[in-house]
């Protein structure tokens, strides 16, 4: 699977777990349910996981913008 293929799959996820984090700490506070509590750890796991993946899906571009002129900096 090709890169652009994996991030059309990745960011839609990462979006969803993005908006689960929130609403999930609000209607565990709203309700006291416990199952809202493990839904958000649970969600913020898959959160970091998957932005970690976005990450190194898209490295190269964080490489031309941000670390290219740190390096003309340091010359």
């Amino acid at each position: 699977m090709d890169k652009n293929k994996t991030l059309k799959i990745v960011n839609p996820i990462l979006a969803i777990l993005l908006l689960n984090q929130p609403f999930s700490i609000i209607m565990g506070a709203v309700t006291g349910w416990k199952p809202f509590g493990g839904l958000h750890l649970v969600g913020g796991i898959g959160l970091l996981i998957l932005a970690a993946i976005h990450l190194m899906l898209n490295w190269g571009w964080v490489r031309m913008n941000f670390l290219k002129s740190a390096k003309k900096k340091k010359a």
